[in-house]
């Protein structure tokens, strides 16, 4: 069985390849967290050079939203497997959301249970 550190490494791996595949290059840096039975990604430093761009006017912020936006939801079977397929739990749903003043995007998977709880315990000396 995976430690909780080597699932959120393994996760943001993944998170990191969708974003090579689907967007043509990979965030600057990329943090999974597991919390009970929610999955959190943060991505930082993903918007594209045109993107960036684009931030410069209100139109192009909301056509970076939708488009980021109907990404995810396009893949969400896909993204849902492979965090199924890492976690060994079922993702309910995936919620996201990008900030274009930092170019970070956070991605929050709810599980169908607590996945914390059945991982291995830390022993204390």
């Amino acid at each position: 069985m995976r430690t909780k550190g080597e699932i959120e490494a393994a996760i943001s791996d993944a998170m990191v390849q969708f974003e090579i595949d689907y967007m043509g290059r990979g965030p600057k840096e990329a943090r999974a967290h597991m919390m009970e039975d929610m999955v959190l990604v943060r991505l930082k430093g993903v918007l594209t050079p045109a993107e960036q761009q684009l931030t410069k006017s209100s139109e192009g912020v909301d056509l970076i939203k939708r488009m980021r936006s109907t990404l995810i939801e396009k893949a969400k079977p896909l993204l849902s497997q492979v965090v199924a397929d890492i976690t060994g739990v079922k993702v309910r749903d995936i919620h996201t959301d990008i900030s274009t003043s930092s170019g970070e995007r956070v991605i929050v998977f709810t599980l169908d249970r607590d996945l914390e709880r059945s991982l291995p315990r830390k022993k204390t000396p």
